[in-house]
C-alpha cells in the first residue's frame, strides 16, 4: 500500500499529517528516507518514524446494504456518502469495492485493503455479481430464449468497441430478472437492457462472488474470515 496510507493505518495521523511527516524526512523504509507519499510498502518492509517502528492495524472487511440516494464515494456530493452509515473509527479511510449508483440498492463491500478489492473489481478475476432487475417493458415469453442467448453471447453497448463479457440472464417474471455479470462498466446493467430495447426501473445487487446480502437496509456487519478468503 502507499506509504502515507500505511502511516495512517499505523498511527492516529491524518493523510495530510502523514504527508507532512514524509516531506520533513522523518520516515524511513528499510533504513532509507522516503519523501514520496505514493511510495509502495509491503508486509516485509520496516517502516520507522523517528526511529520507532510502525505496525499497521489489521485491514477491515465490511458488508453493507446500501440504501437509495446514497453514493459509493469518500466525499459527499448531491447525495451523502454511504460511509456515514458505517460507525467505525476512521470510516472515511475505507473504500468501496465495486460501486453502485445512487438509485441502486444492495450489497456493497467496503475495505481498506486495496489488493483484496482488486480481486473483486478486476474483470480478469471473473468475480460474479448478481443483480435483481425490474424492467419497464415486459419480456415476451416467445422472445425469452433469444434474449437469454443474446446476454450470454455479449451485447454491444453504445460507445463501446467490444461486446460485454458473457452474462447469465434468469427470468423471474415478465418484468423482473436476475442478471449475473463479471465486469463493471459504467452503468453497465442499465446499458445492457437499453441495448435490447428495454429500460431498468429498479436495480438491486444481492450477491458478489459467494457472498449473499444478509443485513437489513442501511445496516452493515464485518465479513467472516471465510468470506474474506473467498476472493
Amino acid at each position: 500500500m502507499r506509504i502515507d496510507k500505511f502511516i495512517c493505518k499505523s498511527t492516529e495521523l491524518t493523510r495530510s499529517e502523514a504527508k507532512k511527516l514524509l516531506k520533513m524526512g522523518e520516515v524511513r523504509v528499510n533504513g532509507e528516507v522516503i519523501k514520496n507519499a505514493a511510495t509502495q510498502v509491503h508486509e516485509n518492509n520496516s517502516v520507522t518514524v523517528d526511529g520507532a517502528e510502525l505496525t499497521a492495524r489489521s485491514s477491515r472487511y465490511i458488508m453493507m446494504h446500501k440504501p437509495l440516494d446514497t453514493i459509493c464515494s469518500n466525499v459527499d456530493e448531491v447525495y451523502p456518502s454511504l460511509l456515514h452509515y458505517i460507525e467505525v473509527d476512521k470510516a472515511f479511510d475505507l473504500h468501496i469495492a465495486g460501486r453502485l449508483d445512487a438509485d441502486t440498492t444492495g450489497l456493497v463491500l467496503v475495505t481498506d485493503d486495496g489488493r483484496w478489492s482488486h480481486n473483486i473489481i478486476s474483470p480478469k478475476k471473473e468475480c460474479a455479481k448478481v443483480y435483481r432487475v425490474n424492467l419497464r417493458n415486459a419480456i415476451l415469453s416467445e422472445k425469452s430464449v433469444e434474449l437469454i442467448e443474446r446476454f450470454k453471447s455479449g451485447l454491444q453497448l453504445q460507445g463501446e468497441d467490444q461486446l460485454t463479457l458473457p452474462a447469465i440472464l434468469d427470468i423471474i417474471n415478465e418484468k423482473e430478472v436476475l442478471l449475473t455479470i463479471t465486469e463493471g462498466k459504467y452503468h453497465q446493467v442499465k446499458r445492457m437492457f437499453a441495448a435490447v430495447g428495454n429500460k431498468v426501473v429498479g436495480l438491486h445487487r444481492q450477491q458478489i462472488g459467494k457472498i449473499n446480502l444478509d443485513v437489513e437496509l442501511g445496516t452493515w456487519r464485518y465479513l467472516t474470515n471465510d468470506e474474506v478468503n473467498s476472493f
